[in-house]
């Protein structure tokens, strides 16, 4: 098993070769001379060759400069105090002043108990700092190291827009240890270990050093890609003849067609998955990312189709994955790309009790107003209020057999008439196809389909990739007062 670095190995793994350059200066102990906590101070001093439990400073990230501020657990347990907060927030505050992307590497048992209350007070400090980094629309990037506990855990090392963990890494709220003291048995194994949390969606992956470095270089190129100037290629090619609705359906629905997955891997760059809600929800058929289409950044949420059909329809965590990626899209000023592909949301007791259609509501509500750039692409299916969800936007581009329906025209066909055998007569009317879509005002945009995304994946997904593309630098030129009025304006007189 590859050993655990410390804080300036961590700093030599993940940073340019020889860019790192500290911001720290000789720290104000708050121990009293001749105590024991004085004693203990000089002590991890000279053991540890730290003067704190965290350094600070600055370095280059595949030539990007960026800030850090890494725990070093072995001084003290990694502990934070007076004098250590005051080095972190310092730091915190120049990387914001300087509108630097922030690194944080905690590892940590938390709050330093011998400076009680007034260090675990501490936590509000730096909760502060980075709050304001993040408010000033700046990147903040966490790699939860082991152990990463308490107070730590419980304020600056959960606020990363993306959040990886050290692989076995011991991450929690209260330690094993203490909680063993205080109720006489052992936390259940298994628990505060990276890999639980990413099962659980409270982190957005388990990786080395070496690997934590890859992914901040491709969320940074993201994150902090410029969003003016950027030239605009020419006007997408428009589609052809459109099919008959039923055939449209039919064609959204083969297994070997093209997904959202499809469509970051073949024509994107830069792609950075992101993982569940942040607040202990997972779910796989709603996928969020960061990506790159041609120069236009985007934060990316689209559904799975097929890992909805593999596991379960769509439920109300997915849609709160889905919400996490628009705060990310509103925080950072990054255009917000939805992807619709869906047979419907889940009807089930777990979907109603977990508040599906509440969800569904926030969700439109949330995007609808979003102060970002929004571009929405019906890529094949869309059923119901699960596609719904994910519809309002500034621009919305549709695959020429893309479809949006209240329901499977199954589903209305049985209510219209008992049996499903009306289906392709009920779509033909509600008029659920691209083509129908465009003429209502819904879509701005076909995609043309060559004569099927299922037979030429690379080249569709590398044309989808251009359209968005296209759409992403025109809103991005577009004041954000202008836009929003827009798509408001857009939605009130949808069917006047």
């Amino acid at each position: 098993m590859t050993s655990r670095p410390d804080a300036r190995a961590l700093i030599v793994r993940v940073l340019d070769a020889r860019s790192w350059k500290s911001w720290d200066e000789p720290p104000s102990d708050r121990a009293v001379p001749g105590s024991q906590y004085a004693d203990e101070i000089a002590a991890a001093r000279a053991a540890t060759g730290y003067d704190e439990a965290v350094i600070t400073g600055e370095g280059t990230l595949d030539g990007r400069r960026v800030a850090v501020v890494a725990c070093e657990f072995s001084f003290l347990a990694g502990s934070i105090g007076v004098a250590a907060t005051e080095r972190l927030v310092r730091a915190i505050e120049r990387a914001t002043a300087e509108r630097l992307p922030l690194l944080a590497a905690p590892a940590s048992g938390g709050t330093r108990m011998q400076e009680g209350a007034l260090a675990f007070a501490q936590m509000v400090k730096i909760t502060v700092a980075v709050a304001r980094h993040r408010d000033a629309g700046l990147p903040y990037v966490v790699y939860l190291r082991h152990p990463t506990t308490g107070g730590v855990f419980a304020s600056w090392g959960s606020l990363g827009h993306v959040t990886a963990a050290e692989p076995g890494a011991l991450i929690g709220f209260l330690g094993p240890r203490v909680y063993e003291s205080l109720y006489g048995y052992p936390f259940p194994e298994d628990v505060q270990v990276a890999e639980n949390l990413y099962a659980h969606g409270l982190v957005d992956a388990v990786v080395s050093a070496e690997d934590a470095r890859e992914i901040a270089i491709r969320a940074l190129a993201v994150l902090c890609a410029p969003r003016r100037g950027l030239e605009r290629g020419p006007e997408p090619e428009e589609a052809g003849e459109p099919a008959e609705a039923w055939e449209a359906i039919m064609r959204s629905r083969r297994d070997d067609r093209p997904g959202v997955r499809s469509l970051l891997k073949l024509g994107a760059d830069d792609v950075t998955p992101l993982n569940g809600t942040g607040t202990g929800e997972h779910e796989p058929g709603l996928m969020l990312a960061l990506a790159r289409f041609g120069t236009a950044p985007a934060v990316v949420l689209g559904q799975d189709r097929r890992r909805q059909r593999a596991g379960a329809p769509l439920g109300p965590a997915g849609l709160r994955v889905a919400r996490r990626g628009m705060r990310l899209a509103s925080e950072l000023g990054l255009p917000l790309v939805t992807v619709i592909d869906t047979a419907g949301a889940a009807l089930s007791k777990a979907a109603e009790e977990g508040g599906l259609a509440a969800e569904i509501a926030r969700s439109l509500a949330d995007l609808v107003m979003l102060d970002a750039p929004t571009v929405c692409l019906l890529l094949g299916e869309g059923a119901g209020g699960a596609a719904l969800a994910l519809l309002p936007a500034d621009r919305v581009v549709c695959a020429q057999h893309g479809w949006l329906s209240p329901l499977p025209p199954e589903g209305a066909s049985a209510i219209l008439y008992r049996t499903v055998d009306f289906a392709p007569e009920i779509a033909r009317a509600q008029g659920v196809r691209a083509a129908d879509l465009m003429r209502d005002g819904i879509v701005d945009r076909i995609v043309p389909e060559c004569p099927d995304a299922a037979y030429e994946p690379g080249a569709f997904c590398r044309r989808v990739a251009r359209t968005l593309e296209y759409e992403i630098i025109g809103l991005l030129d577009t004041p954000a007062q202008d836009r929003l009025a827009a798509r408001l304006a857009r939605y009130r007189s949808l069917g006047s």
